[in-house]
């Protein structure tokens, strides 16, 4: 594909795969159909199922058809296993640009990414009051939303995608049960979003979520769990593809399309 010549880039982008050792073979057919269609690949987190080792190992082998940029941000699950740093270093090895507060570029389009956290949203967000644990896990969200401002602050780029596991709004959580909500994402990362004019974010995590929403500036959040994609839109490959302008300026001039629909533009 002739990115470079574009006024536009072809963003795919999906989560929660959960693979598992039994998944080789699984995921080609999938992945190659992403590498005819899209620019970069953007996996937000809970590609494996356990968090082991050998989960990341069976992604990277389904991985190899994959000629296009991959980005990935690690997911509550890949942590299950207490290994994330060798699941990090196994697609780091294989790849993938695994980012944890990183920031990278793509063809002039700039990605940062983090995993983010829980904690509610809105006048519902948990604050650091009380016990020690309380305090420690508000403290969490919070140093979630500093490490995407900081990658975000390094991109120089005109535009930026942000790259989450959690969701920043509760837009995309509804549908989960109203009790789960906290646990489901954290408001305290929409506001780098919103200050540094992101054109598009893409998270996962809410599997009976709602697939689009916005930040309270507009700007366009996309819930990408797999399971979700699947109910859906059965007929269809779970996976977004999202087409970011490269050469306009208005944040809201976002195209987007579904995988086997025409586009739509937003702006």
């Amino acid at each position: 594909m002739d990115t470079p010549t574009r006024t536009y880039m072809r963003i795919a982008a999906m989560g929660d795969l959960h693979v598992s050792k039994t998944s080789q073979g699984a995921f080609q057919p999938l992945f190659t159909q992403i590498n005819q269609s899209a620019d970069v690949l953007l996996l937000c987190g809970d590609f494996t199922d356990y968090g082991l080792p050998d989960e990341a190992r069976v992604l990277v082998r389904e991985l190899a058809v994959v000629k296009i940029p991959v980005i990935a941000v690690l997911g509550n699950h890949d942590y299950e296993g207490g290994k994330p740093h060798e699941i990090r270093e196994i697609l780091i090895d294989g790849g993938v640009h695994v980012l944890d507060g990183e920031a990278t570029e793509v063809h002039g389009v700039g990605f940062a990414g983090v995993k983010g956290f829980a904690g509610g949203f809105g006048r519902g967000a948990l604050g650091p009051w009380g016990e020690h644990a309380i305090k420690a896990f508000v403290q969490e969200a919070v140093d979630e939303a500093l490490k995407l401002e900081t990658a975000l602050a390094r991109l120089r780029t005109q535009k930026r995608v942000a790259l989450l596991h959690y969701s920043p709004i509760r837009g995309t959580v509804e549908g989960e049960p109203p009790e789960i909500f906290a646990f489901l994402g954290s408001s305290r990362l929409e506001e780098p979003i919103n200050r540094f004019r992101v054109n598009a974010v893409f998270h996962g995590h809410a599997h009976r979520g709602t697939p689009e929403g916005r930040t309270s500036t507009g700007v366009p959040v996309h819930n990408v769990s797999m399971p979700l994609l699947t109910r859906v839109n059965p007929n269809r490959p779970p996976f977004l593809i999202v087409e970011v302008p490269r050469d306009v300026t208005d944040t809201a001039a976002v195209e987007r399309r579904t995988s086997g629909e025409p586009l739509v533009k937003s702006g």
